[in-house]
């Protein structure tokens, strides 16, 4: 069941603009559909918790069954405060310092490790550890420049070729691959690059090189549809053909190990709305621009990727179509959330929505020009739920302030 506009503007009844709104049952679907779409009998889902940390996501999916993906001790410590067992964390390893990495070795989770120097250092200080590897899949792909993590210039991962370097240091420590991990990019467009990634990694597995090795992890990368015309990825066709994939690598390894996917965007960013309220009307020479009481600081995708978000008028559905740019309510001229956008009219007061909210949205604000994040609510079996509280203007000035 899809939030409906009545259930939106019932949820403004109860909590002022701006607004972030979850849609708890999309959340289970999508989880639940990954098992269906790909029919591996060892499957097993980490959700990367970094495109939606709120703790009433991360407990829902807990008791779905899904495990974490981490990168960060402070991930760590509120997934296992969401309940999530420390078997069911895996901690990517992205340039950490010594200090961090004994901090995670004490809760004893496992290290997903990409550099070779960060093996020798966490083999030296805990020789005997399982450890899991990630490899730069030599794959370029994903929606935008800043989130393609394969190919020479990427700053993740061991490079294939580098396969024997990792070994030496595991022997030299006694270390245990249990793991190889590989991630190509965020919202990659054609399943086939997925693909390539995935045999590139398996390429190098053999039973000889890794006796230990209980997963393959392929990341995450599943691409969701931000535009209303754009065509969806058929993920049910990806799962078929990569369980075929990987059933067909296990014979040849020896044994099934389990498969794993790191899904963030795809569990959750569909599910969330941003409502916000157009403040001000301006014309410039050949421009209408409508101002919000939102900006980058609570929504920053489309400045920082360029992202598109769908937008709706919700005071004014069926009014006069016109040509407007939407600005947010940030000192920056770069704050804009749609430009040359055909919207129905727009007055002063309006509520508008911005769709595919859930992922990389709320996660990544900030209270830059000393605005609070707003509040979020999930409706769940259409009931409404505020899951945080946004502070006042005074409340986070009095924040600041205690913490000095």
């Amino acid at each position: 069941m899809v939030i409906s506009d009545l259930q939106l503007k019932q949820c403004l009844k109860e909590f002022a603009t701006p607004l972030y709104i979850y849609d708890a049952n999309l959340i289970k679907k999508r989880y639940q559909q990954l098992y269906k779409w790909i029919p591996y009998k060892k499957l097993q889902i980490y959700y990367a918790m970094k495109a939606n940390y709120n703790l009433h996501i991360l407990r829902l999916l807990e008791k779905e069954g899904s495990c974490i993906d981490a990168v960060s001790p402070g991930d760590i410590y509120l997934a296992l405060k969401a309940g999530f067992s420390k078997i069911r964390i895996l901690f990517t390893a992205n340039k950490i310092s010594d200090e961090e990495m004994h901090e995670v070795a004490k809760l004893d989770v496992l290290f997903n490790i990409g550099s070779l120097s960060r093996l020798e250092k966490f083999g030296k200080a805990y020789p005997g550890r399982e450890v899991c590897i990630r490899f730069n899949p030599d794959v370029i792909a994903g929606e935008h420049e800043f989130i393609r993590t394969g190919g020479e210039a990427s700053k993740f991962g061991i490079f294939l070729e580098k396969v024997d370097l990792v070994l030496e240091i595991a022997e030299k420590y006694k270390l245990k691959i249990v793991g190889i991990h590989e991630h190509t990019g965020s919202g990659i467009p054609e399943i086939v690059q997925m693909q390539k990634g995935m045999r590139n990694i398996l390429g190098i597995i053999t039973i000889e090189r890794f006796p230990y090795l209980r997963f393959v992890d392929f990341g995450g990368g599943f691409k969701v549809p931000y535009h209303l015309d754009e065509k969806k990825v058929d993920y049910s066709k990806f799962g078929e053909e990569v369980t075929e994939l990987f059933t067909g690598f296990c014979k040849l390894f020896g044994r099934d190990l389990e498969m794993y996917f790191e899904p963030g965007k795809l569990l959750v960013a569909e599910s969330g709305k941003l409502l916000v309220t157009a403040t001000t009307l301006k014309e410039n020479p050949g421009k209408k621009i409508v101002g919000v009481n939102s900006g980058f600081s609570q929504l920053i995708r489309p400045m920082f990727y360029q992202a598109y978000h769908h937008l709706r008028n919700l005071s004014n559905p069926n009014g006069k179509l016109k040509i407007y740019d939407i600005v947010g309510n940030i000192c920056e001229s770069g704050d804009c959330f749609a430009v040359d956008r055909e919207l129905p009219e727009i007055r002063e007061g309006d509520i508008l929505a911005i769709k595919t909210a859930g992922a990389y949205c709320y996660s990544m604000g900030s209270v830059y020009n000393m605005r609070p994040m707003p509040s979020e609510v999930m409706i769940v079996d259409g009931k409404i739920r505020l899951i945080r509280r946004g502070l006042s203007n005074e409340e986070l000035a009095k924040k600041i302030v205690n913490e000095c």
